[in-house]
């Protein structure tokens, strides 16, 4: 028998190579956000946007580089053109009105091969443009940083969607069991004749209405799986278990940090799409720089060499002799009446500066209102958790005593049916108090840049 175990234990590790490896499966919420960084669509595309701005970087800087380029042109002439000279070339006798003689410069067939080389040696513009290079390179990790913190908001929030709306059927099949079970007990004492047929009917209706309150209740998990899914970048078909849970414990620690926090810590800086605006003003006033630039002269230097042939038959053309050409020089280009277009740009520039500078101010004012809101929002949060939490209490209880009274004959269903639904209003403004309260929280880490992902 030993042996027959040891022979299948070899063929199962023979056989582990041809079944699929599962992936993960539980995830916690910082898992959640560093799968949705990896795989969230735009997250890649702002990622490529970034590899594409080092590829422009490369361009301009490949601009002030040698810049080599050859030539080969084989040409047929077919009708040479001809140039007309005095007559008194070929015949010094002819009279000083004999008309010109027509004769043939070139040969049918001609061919050349060279390499040019030029090489800028001063372009204010391209060394402005070398500058201004790394601030877009910073642009370009900055939109990178912006996605990434886009995903972290929107998979946290989902998150907690999911959490809630768990917690919540939770609860719906709590009641469902107590409701269903108070109903067995009351249709027992109907069959014994203690209660009226109409106080079972009551109560059925009620579990019903639970009941049907808890398929609407899993729909919306269900919906809230698969809005989580999008926001990670996961195929809605794979599946996925929360690793996290809400405890009291997080709401208290929440309402201590809300406490702590005086704000005084905080940068404009801190905000991505703040420092994303600076950027943009620094790029913004090179532009002004780089039009003013425009009035500053260019210094090239440029050379070639070649070789060059020429045959009335085509097939000589290929052979020999070649005679080689050669030149050097140095070109000044030197920019005098652009009809005040270069001007304009200027102008169009400094307004653009303008427009960003009013922009950098207008959200600073946007993050302020967005902090004090969030700020604000979290206090009345907190306080109506706290109402709502001692309501549901109070609503649990109130199921309690008028359970015990119906079923001792003091009390009637209407008030068990009554208490019944005031718990489920209790705990449905409860869960929706906690939701909110989850959602500010990330407003406001996100208004004050703080954000983890």
């Amino acid at each position: 028998m030993p042996q027959f175990r040891q022979q299948w234990k070899w063929l199962v590790l023979l056989m582990l190579p041809l079944f699929p490896t599962y992936s993960q499966t539980r995830y916690s919420l910082q898992e959640a956000i560093q799968y949705g960084l990896t795989h969230n669509i735009n997250v890649k595309n702002s990622q490529t946007d970034a590899q594409s701005a080092e590829s422009r970087i490369g361009e301009i800087r490949a601009v002030g580089l040698p810049q080599v380029s050859g030539s080969v042109n084989i040409m047929d002439n077919l009708i040479i053109q001809r140039a007309f000279l005095p007559a008194v070339f070929f015949d010094q006798n002819a009279p000083a009105d004999a008309p010109p003689i027509a004769v043939q410069f070139g040969v049918k067939y001609s061919g050349n091969a060279g390499l040019q080389l030029s090489q800028i040696l001063f372009n204010a513009q391209w060394l402005l443009g070398l500058k201004a290079a790394q601030a877009y390179r910073e642009l370009a990790v900055k939109n990178v940083t912006q996605s990434k913190i886009q995903v972290a908001e929107s998979v946290s929030k989902a998150y907690y969607s999911v959490l809630v709306a768990e917690e919540r059927a939770k609860v719906l099949d709590l009641n469902i069991q107590r409701l269903d079970s108070l109903t067995r007990e009351m249709s027992a004492m109907n069959q014994k004749g203690f209660v009226e047929k109409l106080d079972v009917d009551r109560l059925e209706v009620s579990l019903n209405n639970l009941k049907t309150e808890r398929t609407k209740v899993q729909n919306l998990v269900d919906l809230s799986y698969y809005m989580l899914k999008f926001q990670m970048g996961m195929k809605l078909d794979e599946q996925i278990i929360l690793a996290d849970r809400i405890s009291e414990s997080d709401v208290e620690r929440l309402a201590r940090e809300v406490k702590a926090d005086d704000g005084s810590s905080f940068s404009y800086d801190q905000r991505v799409d703040y420092s994303i605006l600076k950027s943009n003003l620094l790029l913004s006033e090179m532009d002004v720089e780089n039009n003013k630039r425009g009035y500053y002269p260019t210094v090239a230097l440029f050379g070639g060499y070649g070789y060059n042939t020429g045959r009335n038959s085509f097939g000589d053309v290929f052979g020999s002799p070649w005679f080689n050409n050669a030149n050097i020089g140095l070109s000044v280009n030197i920019p005098v009446f652009d009809g005040f277009m270069k001007k304009y740009k200027i102008q169009q520039a400094k307004f653009t500066v303008d427009k960003v500078k009013q922009s950098l101010s207008l959200v600073e004012q946007s993050i302020d209102l967005q902090i004090r809101s969030a700020n604000i929002t979290i206090i009345n949060g907190l306080e109506t958790l706290k109402n709502q939490k001692r309501n549901l209490d109070l609503a649990q209880e109130v199921v309690r005593v008028s359970k015990i009274k119906y079923q001792s004959g003091t009390g009637s269903n209407i008030e068990v049916i009554n208490a019944e639904s005031a718990l489920k209003e209790a705990q449905t403004n409860y869960f929706a108090s906690l939701y909110d309260l989850l959602l500010a929280k990330i407003d406001l880490d996100k208004a004050k840049g703080k954000l983890s992902f």
